[in-house]
C-alpha cells in the first residue's frame, strides 16, 4: 500500500475533527433569526440556513463535534469492558470460559438497533443512555477479538516459563497478556467508531437519542425531515454528507490500523 494511500484517512480525519471544534468556536454564538430561515447555500451562508435561521454549516460542525465525543466514549467503553471479559475468560478456562463465552454469544445474538432504542428510550434525551446503549451492545466483539488472541498466546514458551517459576495469573495478566493483545484492542475500539457514529445519529434520529434543541448529526437529520418537503435540500444534504464522510474516514482509518498491527504471516508467539 503506498505511502499516500495510508496518509489521507488521517488527514480527512484531522480535518473532520478541526472543523468540528474550530468552525463554532470562530463563529461563536449564534442566535435564531426566523427571518433568515431556509436560505439556500450563498455567499452569506455557505451551506444555507436551518429552519430556525442558524447558519447551518456552523450547526452541523457543532453537531459533528458532539458526535464524534459520543463515539469516542462509547468506543472506550466498550473496548474496556470486552478488554476486561475476554482476558477473565481466557484466564479462568474451563467451564468458566464456556459459560462467559456463551453469555457473550447471546449478547451478540441480540439485534443491536433494537437493544440500544429501549436502552435510550428509558432515559431519552440523555447523552449517558445513548452511550451506555452502545457500548452495551458493541462490547461483544471486542471480547471475542481480545479472547481468541490470548488463546493463540496462553501456550507460548514465555508464558510457559512464567507459571513454572510461580508466577499468578494476576501478574501474568498484567505483565504479559495485557501488553499482548494492547494492538489487537486498539484496532477494535477503531473499529467501534464508525458504528457509534450510525448508533448515536440513528437514536438521535428516530427521537430516542439527544433532545432536539441539542445539535448532533442525528437530530440535525430529523429536523431535516420536515424541511426537504418544502425544497430545503441542503438541510439533508449537509449532515448527511458530514456524517457519511465522517463514517468512512474512521472505517478508512480502522483499517490501516489493522493492517499495522496484524501479525506477519508465520509468526508464532
Amino acid at each position: 500500500m503506498s505511502e499516500a494511500c495510508t496518509r489521507w484517512p488521517w488527514i480527512v480525519l484531522a480535518v473532520i475533527a478541526a472543523a468540528a471544534v474550530g468552525i463554532p468556536l470562530v463563529a461563536g454564538e449564534q442566535v435564531a433569526d426566523f427571518a433568515a430561515a431556509l436560505r439556500p447555500p450563498g455567499a452569506g451562508h455557505l451551506a444555507g440556513t436551518d429552519h430556525s435561521g442558524y447558519d447551518l454549516l456552523v450547526r452541523t460542525a457543532a453537531g459533528l463535534r458532539v458526535s464524534l465525543l459520543i463515539a469516542v466514549v462509547c468506543a472506550v467503553a466498550a473496548t474496556v469492558l470486552g478488554l476486561a471479559v475476554g482476558v477473565a475468560a481466557a484466564l479462568a478456562g474451563g467451564w468458566v470460559d464456556a459459560v462467559v463465552m456463551r453469555l457473550v454469544d447471546g449478547f451478540n445474538a441480540l439485534p443491536h438497533l433494537v437493544v440500544g432504542i429501549v436502552i435510550a428510550a428509558m432515559w431519552r434525551g440523555a447523552p449517558l443512555a445513548i452511550i451506555a446503549s452502545i457500548a452495551l451492545t458493541h462490547w461483544p466483539a471486542v471480547a471475542r477479538v481480545v479472547r481468541a488472541e490470548l488463546l493463540a498466546i496462553t501456550d507460548s514458551g514465555w508464558i510457559q516459563t512464567s507459571r513454572l517459576a510461580g508466577a499468578s495469573r494476576w501478574f501474568i495478566a498484567r505483565g504479559h497478556l495485557l501488553p499482548a493483545v494492547t494492538g489487537q484492542a486498539l484496532v477494535a475500539m477503531v473499529m467501534v467508531l464508525p458504528h457509534a457514529v450510525w448508533h448515536e445519529s440513528t437514536l438521535s434520529f428516530l427521537g430516542v437519542g439527544l433532545s432536539p434543541d441539542r445539535a448532533s448529526l442525528g437530530t440535525l437529520l430529523s429536523d431535516a425531515r420536515g424541511d426537504v418537503l418544502t425544497g430545503a435540500w441542503w438541510t439533508l444534504v449537509v449532515p448527511a454528507a458530514a456524517l457519511v464522510v465522517t463514517a468512512l474516514a474512521f472505517a478508512a482509518v480502522g483499517t490501516l490500523v489493522r493492517e499495522r498491527h496484524r501479525p506477519p504471516v508465520g509468526q508464532v508467539w
